[in-house]
């Protein structure tokens, strides 16, 4: 954090002529795109970097509960020889990771969650036909062992996801949302048996869905939240992209905040193929 001190310097410094004609030649090449400034590199081994985070603005739909994120500048380079930002948001905004304490009283916290568990195996359960036609459905027991049919045993560490198709709804807050007409959402989400399952009977990391909660958007209790991190597992909620990863071969980086004792926290979810 800069000091006033520091920041009046940095003005005082910028003001120079000769430092100025440097930085019109340096923000020439900060305006170039990322991408075109240098060749992207897939770590070794893998083929394709997805990114399964949402961009974090203020129109990206927030549950009900949460006020919606703000973002304001507060310096500009043209005024002060910096830019900066101020972003206000709750914790549980943006794609972001639930902590067992969001639940559970006395858990573990965001920032005591193990660095190791938060690179996992990506296994990817696909529901989006039958969430096209029922908002209300759930991931079931039986979803979880077709994946295993077909993939093998859940990999041990692994975060499982569910694929709604939900994210295509983002740009959108009202269908995101998907209320009734008495203000209920609908959205799908895990059952509680199929959570129990995942952290009683398969060793898992963490759970996670391209919606708003682990728990279906109409559910009168949070049964699936209670069942995963009640058991000291992780949650990661509004996921991207996840249909552009396989349902089985990925690993994914999970880039939590760690602020002091936090119940949560947005995310950059990065997926290696």
């Amino acid at each position: 954090m800069c000091t006033p001190f520091v920041l009046e310097s940095v003005r005082h410094e910028l003001s120079r002529r000769g430092f100025i004609a440097a930085a019109a030649g340096y923000g020439a090449i900060a305006a170039t795109p990322i991408a075109a400034q240098q060749v992207v590199r897939v770590p070794k081994g893998f083929r394709e970097v997805v990114d399964l985070t949402h961009a974090f603005t203020s129109k990206l739909p927030v549950y009900p509960s949460y006020k919606p994120i703000q973002i304001r500048q507060r310096f500009s380079v043209a005024r002060d020889g910096f830019s900066a930002n101020e972003v206000t948001f709750d914790e549980h905004t943006g794609t972001h990771v639930d902590a067992p304490s969001h639940f559970v009283a006395g858990a573990v916290s965001g920032d005591r969650i193990p660095a190791a568990q938060l690179i996992a195996p990506l296994a990817v359960v696909t529901i989006t036909d039958r969430a096209a036609k029922n908002p209300d459905t759930l991931v079931t027991v039986d979803d979880l062992l077709s994946w295993e049919k077909r993939h093998g045993r859940l990999p041990a560490g692994a975060l499982v996801a569910m694929d709604a198709g939900w994210d295509g709804r983002a740009a959108n807050a009202d269908r995101f949302l998907n209320r009734d007409a008495k203000g209920v959402l609908h959205m799908p989400g895990f059952s509680e048996q199929a959570a129990r399952f995942l952290v009683e009977q398969r060793d898992i990391a963490g759970v996670g869905v391209d919606t708003l909660s682990l728990d279906a958007g109409a559910a009168q209790k949070f049964v699936a939240h209670l069942a995963v991190l009640g058991a000291g597992k992780y949650g990661v909620e509004l996921l991207a992209n996840l249909s552009r990863v396989p349902a089985a071969g990925a690993t994914v980086f999970i880039g939590a905040m760690k602020h002091d004792g936090a119940t949560g926290g947005p995310a950059r979810i990065i997926a290696v193929v």
